[in-house]
């Protein structure tokens, strides 16, 4: 089974956190959370949902897991101004690692400079980011790249992107 990184951070998009993490865990599949400090508590930006956080950045190494997860909301705003989480998501991007990005998530990975050539989606504030960072955006449920970026564009395509994503961790 696959252990997922899961980056996020205050005002996350609640169920696209917590939907994706539950289908991951009920397929066996360990999500380990991570921000800047292990032990603290982060909360969803609709629903409060709160989040334990299982590791601090400065303790990981992407090598030490299968794919990568990123939720949307205001989450992947705020990380991708700190260097050690673009790092963290260019090097899943550079090793080919699984990498599931929904709603504004791709917004860390415009940031790590990992979507030029890409066909991707994402939530349709961010489409001209996108399209500026190279990407070849699809206003599609979910996108699959190169068997091995999975997107979506909103809570609403959580089904597609759950059921693509957990069929490229079984590849």
């Amino acid at each position: 089974m696959a252990k997922i990184a899961t980056v996020l951070t205050n005002m996350f998009e609640d169920s696209e956190y917590a939907d994706p993490a539950k289908a991951f865990q009920d397929a066996g599949h360990e999500v380990v959370t991570i921000e800047n400090e292990a032990g603290t508590v982060v909360k969803g930006m609709k629903k409060g949902t709160p989040v334990r956080i299982d590791k601090g950045i400065n303790e990981v190494k992407p090598e030490d897991f299968d794919a990568l997860f990123i939720p949307g909301g205001f989450s992947p705003d705020q990380l991708r101004a700190d260097e050690r989480f673009v790092n963290f998501a260019k090097a899943f991007m550079d090793a080919d690692k699984p990498v599931f990005a929904i709603c504004h998530g791709p917004q860390l990975l415009i940031t790590a400079k990992s979507l030029e050539g890409r066909d991707a989606t994402g939530y349709k504030s961010i489409r001209v980011d996108m399209e500026y960072a190279g990407t070849k955006f699809h206003d599609k449920e979910v996108v699959v790249c190169h068997n091995q970026l999975v997107t979506s564009r909103q809570p609403e395509d959580i089904p597609a992107f759950n059921r693509e994503a957990l069929k490229l961790l079984e590849a």
